[in-house]
C-alpha cells in the first residue's frame, strides 16, 4: 500500500512542478505569453525582466513553493521517520518529480523554465540552512557581476559542497541529488554558459524593466 501511495505522490508531485505560474500570469495579467518574450523562457528571472518587480515575485514565490510543498509531501506517510535516510530519499524523489514537471510541464506543451527556483524550493523543504547558504552565495554572486545565470550556477554547483564540508551531511543519495543538480543547471543554462564565456550574456536589471 505504501509503495502505491509514494508512486501516487509522486504523480502528484509532478502535475504541482507542472503549473506554469509564469506563463498563466503573464496571460492572466497582460494577456501574452511569457515565452515569447525576454529570453523565451517561463521562469521566474524572465518573468521579472518582461514583467517587472511585482509579477516576479509573485511567480518566483510560487515556483519555491511547487518544490517545498513536494519535498514535504513525505509528511503524508506516516509510517516513515522523520530524518532517516529513507524519509530524505522520498523527499529527493518527490521534489525531483516536481522539478521535472517544471521543465517538462504537462499543461503547456512540455515547455517550461530551468528548473533554479524550484530545485531552491525543494533544497528548502529537504535543509533549510543549507538552502539559505546556497542563496546566501548566489546573493553574493549577484550582486557582485549581476548575472543571473552565473549566480544560479554557482550557488547549485555549491550545494554538494557545502553539504558535504559545511553542513557534514554524507548520506549518498543527498550527495547525488547535488551533483544531478549540477547537471540539470547546466543543461539549462547552455546558451548562458556561452554567452558567459564570450562576454555576450546581459547583465540583471530586474527591478526596473516592464512589459508594456
Amino acid at each position: 500500500m505504501e509503495t502505491i501511495i509514494i508512486i501516487a505522490f509522486s504523480i502528484l508531485s509532478y502535475l504541482l512542478g507542472s503549473l506554469p505560474s509564469s506563463v498563466w500570469i503573464s496571460k492572466a495579467y497582460h494577456g501574452i505569453d511569457i515565452r515569447e518574450f525576454g529570453s523565451g523562457n517561463a521562469g521566474a528571472t524572465n518573468t521579472f525582466r518582461v514583467l517587472g518587480n511585482k509579477i516576479g515575485i509573485i511567480v518566483l514565490t510560487l515556483d519555491v513553493l511547487k518544490g517545498v510543498t513536494a519535498a514535504s509531501l513525505v509528511m503524508f506517510l506516516g509510517s516513515i521517520s522523520h530524518g532517516t535516510d529513507r524519509y530524505i530519499n522520498i523527499q529527493l524523489l518527490f521534489g525531483l518529480c516536481a522539478v521535472l514537471g517544471h521543465l517538462f510541464p504537462v499543461y503547456v506543451k512540455f515547455k517550461g523554465g530551468k528548473g533554479i527556483a524550484t530545485l531552491l524550493g525543494m533544497a528548502i523543504g529537504i535543509d533549510y540552512a543549507l538552502a539559505l547558504a546556497c542563496i546566501a552565495l548566489f546573493i553574493i554572486v549577484l550582486i557582485l557581476t549581476r548575472y543571473v545565470s552565473l549566480s544560479s550556477i554557482l550557488a547549485t554547483t555549491s550545494f554538494p559542497v557545502f553539504a558535504i564540508f559545511l553542513f557534514k551531511r554524507h548520506e549518498p543519495l543527498l550527495i547525488a541529488f547535488g551533483i544531478v543538480a549540477v547537471i540539470i543547471v547546466i543543461l539549462t543554462h547552455q546558451k548562458n554558459i556561452k554567452n558567459l564565456w564570450f562576454g555576450d550574456e546581459n547583465k540583471a536589471n530586474l527591478f526596473k524593466k516592464k512589459f508594456k
